[in-house]
């Protein structure tokens, strides 16, 4: 038990004075007197088996080798500096230390987050707090840091690439060819079946992976406590991570369990989302289907209206009954379809005008930017079909109304809406009697 305390403290750094490398002037953690403040720890954050299992410096050294081609043996080369803090800004730091005049930020995650290069920002940011002295900022003379390196450790299931890398420019709203701030994080897939040159090269590494993998396929056959207890007792009796499991079995029992029912809490939250999503965009899509068929509709019936002779009045009057528009909107589709249409715009006010463009942008704006393709276009298809019957209707009934014939309107339906003469019939029969109700 004391030696977990040992290496506890080793980890999460107490605040104490020390050099952080050698032959580097001013680069030195501040103890109680430092001017940075703190933010508090989130007490409720549980260490994960990954964390636990090299924060040991042996382990991660080993793995910092394989990582990199090195062959460094001798652990005081690595220099620890895991935040004091285990969670800042309510996001947790798994590892940091020094290598080589370099920083590195190891995370480790079960579920894809596409956010890593943000919230390494925000870690390395908090490190060179850590590391350099306030006052030397304000100096002549350039302060020197290690230069940062970011890599997640991933063994989720929902990508199955042995590595990809996320860029902090992919997030900007207003992305450029060569942004100001640039941040890159590689992800490497630690699945067992991946990475298979890294597993060989770090043991500790591949041990994790098969535990982690018969805990996931006991999962399916038992429940989540039985699963891990029949993980960790199979581990032990085959050699697998077996001092490590020997020594910190309960500690790695409770954090298993907390990490897969977390993992399983976050996988139904994602699903629940997506689901909510795609119902969104499929009304957020009928919805602006029926927009862009209704256009349609308007100009057919502004056109047909043109033909039959029907005054511009008669038809501003159709216009607002058939399809509740504004007297803005009756203007601007009367100014746009129907020819040499000339009116007197002093009814109109520029509050009118105001209003009316900016429904129309906010519209298309909002819906291109945020509905999801498939989902969008599978409403918009359903939206227009929706809103072509209207003003299938909405013609009928006008025709109907000024006493043309069905054979006409027949004619003019094939006409507008390239319909083959079946299926005008068909809508003729079902708006003309609809129109004499």
């Amino acid at each position: 038990m004391a030696k977990r305390k040992v290496r506890k403290l080793i980890v999460k750094d107490s605040g104490k004075s020390r050099k952080v490398w050698k032959n580097r002037e001013h680069l030195v953690t501040s103890g109680a007197g430092s001017q940075w403040k703190h933010p508090v720890a989130n007490q409720k954050y549980k260490d994960t088996v990954f964390r636990m299992l090299f924060s040991d410096r042996k382990n991660l050294l080993a793995l910092y080798n394989a990582v990199n081609g090195s062959t460094y043996k001798d652990v005081s080369n690595l220099e620890i500096v895991t935040l004091g803090n285990a969670v800042y800004m309510g996001m947790k730091n798994d590892l940091a230390f020094i290598i080589d005049l370099n920083v590195f930020l190891y995370e480790h995650q079960s579920t894809y987050n596409p956010n890593m290069p943000l919230r390494d920002l925000f870690y390395i940011s908090r490190e060179y707090q850590k590391l350099v002295d306030q006052k030397s900022l304000y100096s002549s003379t350039l302060q020197k840091i290690p230069a940062p390196n970011f890599m997640v450790f991933y063994n989720g299931t929902e990508r199955n690439e042995d590595s990809w890398t996320d860029y902090l420019s992919a997030a900007y709203e207003n992305p450029c060819e060569e942004p100001n701030l640039e941040l890159k994080v590689v992800t490497l897939n630690i699945n067992e079946g991946h990475n298979e040159r890294l597993m060989e090269d770090c043991q500790i590494l591949k041990e994790y992976a098969q535990y982690v993998a018969r805990v996931r396929n006991y999962k399916g056959e038992m429940d989540l406590d039985a699963a891990v207890e029949r993980a960790v007792k199979e581990c032990i009796h085959e050699g697998i991570l077996e001092q490590f499991l020997r020594e910190n079995r309960a500690e790695v029992i409770a954090m298993s369990i907390f990490e897969y029912d977390q993992e399983e809490e976050e996988r139904k939250l994602r699903k629940a989302e997506f689901e909510a999503g795609v119902a969104s965009g499929i009304e957020r899509g009928i919805e602006q289907g029926k927009e862009l068929e209704k256009e349609s509709g308007i100009r057919n019936l502004i056109d047909f209206a043109q033909e039959i002779g029907s005054s511009p009045e008669r038809t501003k009057l159709r216009l607002q009954e058939y399809y509740n528009l504004s007297s803005w909107d009756v203007k601007k589709y009367m100014e746009k379809f129907w020819e040499n249409y000339v009116e007197d715009d002093s009814d109109d006010t520029e509050e009118d005008a105001v209003i009316g463009n900016g429904i129309f942008r906010y519209v298309k704006e909002e819906e291109e930017r945020k509905l999801r393709k498939a989902e969008f276009e599978a409403g918009v298809a359903s939206g227009i079909e929706l809103e072509k019957e209207s003003g299938i209707c909405n013609l009928v009934e006008l025709g109907q109304e000024l006493g043309l014939s069905q054979e006409k309107l027949r004619l003019r339906l094939m006409e507008c809406y390239q319909l083959s003469e079946e299926a005008a019939d068909k809508y003729i029969r079902k708006c003309w009697k609809a129109s004499k109700k």
